[in-house]
């Protein structure tokens, strides 16, 4: 469905992304302080959403530098903000796409994504904002969430921890433990959320002129840590629509992501997007998983 690996170059550095086929818009994915794109769009947690999006467009994934498969960094050489924001402009340039929806997936991929869509309004058909926050709020926070999640790196707990709602069991649990180490070893972890806990765009949001969503669920533990209130990114862009659906997934984009898929499907185009509801498909084989005998008592 994806295109294999590429590689966009953003100044010295070589950028990995994949995209499916052309659509009628481009939209990209833009990941948080670690992600590896050859594994997070095939992945059973997030297919389906990721099928879905297809619809609506070109999907694009990519790595910043220092993680996943994009080159790495050094500690005396660490990525900034523009450069993350820069290796957006490189993927769409390697693409030679003109413009494309900007997708924060979550907390800290607002921050390149914000300065991309204030500093490129020409090359943003609109900017969403899923989960996101402005700015961390201080310094003993960023250490105390650098100790967390260091703490259960690798294991794939941290994915469990700020997605609650998503189905689990030890399969799914050993898929995205999988992903965590594929997408940054320890010591990257480190250095990387040194940078995604230091940045701020509080000052960047009055200058986004572009369409903006900016879309929470209700009920996120960790959100109180975040240093401002759910509205904040959405009170602070001229225009922007906010919505509040219930949850308390921080990602969008696993089970389950139905209702957030059509707010952004309508954000878009207008109109509610035609998506099955394989619900009750994937509670049976979810079932299936956690007890393979019950196939056996089937009729």
């Amino acid at each position: 469905m994806l295109s294999e690996t590429r590689y966009a170059l953003n100044g010295d550095l070589r950028v990995a992304y994949r995209a499916s086929a052309e659509g009628e818009r481009d939209i990209v994915f833009v990941p948080s302080w670690f992600n590896c794109c050859e594994l997070l769009p095939e992945m059973p947690s997030v297919q389906g959403w990721v099928e879905a999006m297809t619809s609506l467009g070109r999907m694009i994934f990519f790595d910043h530098p220092g993680n996943g498969v994009s080159d790495p960094v050094t500690p005396d050489a660490m990525p900034t903000l523009e450069q993350w924001a820069d290796s957006i402009t490189a993927v769409l340039d390697d693409l030679e796409s003109r413009e494309a929806v900007i997708l924060c997936s979550s907390l800290d991929a607002f921050g390149p994504g914000a300065l991309f869509a204030a500093t490129h309004p020409s090359r943003t058909t609109a900017l969403i904002a899923l989960e996101s926050y402005a700015a961390f709020p201080t310094d003993q926070r960023a250490r105390e969430t650098a100790d967390e999640t260091g703490a259960m790196w690798g294991t794939g707990e941290v994915e469990h921890f700020f997605n609650p709602d998503m189905p689990w069991n030890e399969e799914i649990r050993a898929t995205w433990a999988r992903y965590e180490r594929l997408a940054a070893s320890p010591a990257t972890v480190a250095l990387m959320l040194r940078v995604a806990t230091e940045f701020d765009v509080r000052a960047v949001l009055p200058t986004i002129r572009v369409p903006t969503l900016v879309m929470q669920h209700t009920d996120i533990a960790p959100r109180a840590a975040w240093g401002h209130t759910r509205k904040y990114i959405a009170d602070h862009i001229p225009g922007a629509k906010y919505v509040e659906l219930p949850g308390r997934n921080i990602y969008h984009w696993v089970e389950p992501w139905r209702d957030s898929f059509q707010v952004i499907a309508e954000f878009l185009t207008g109109e509610q997007a035609d998506v099955a509801d394989d619900r009750v498909l994937a509670t049976v084989l979810f079932t299936d998983i956690v007890d393979p005998r019950r196939r056996d008592r089937r009729p």
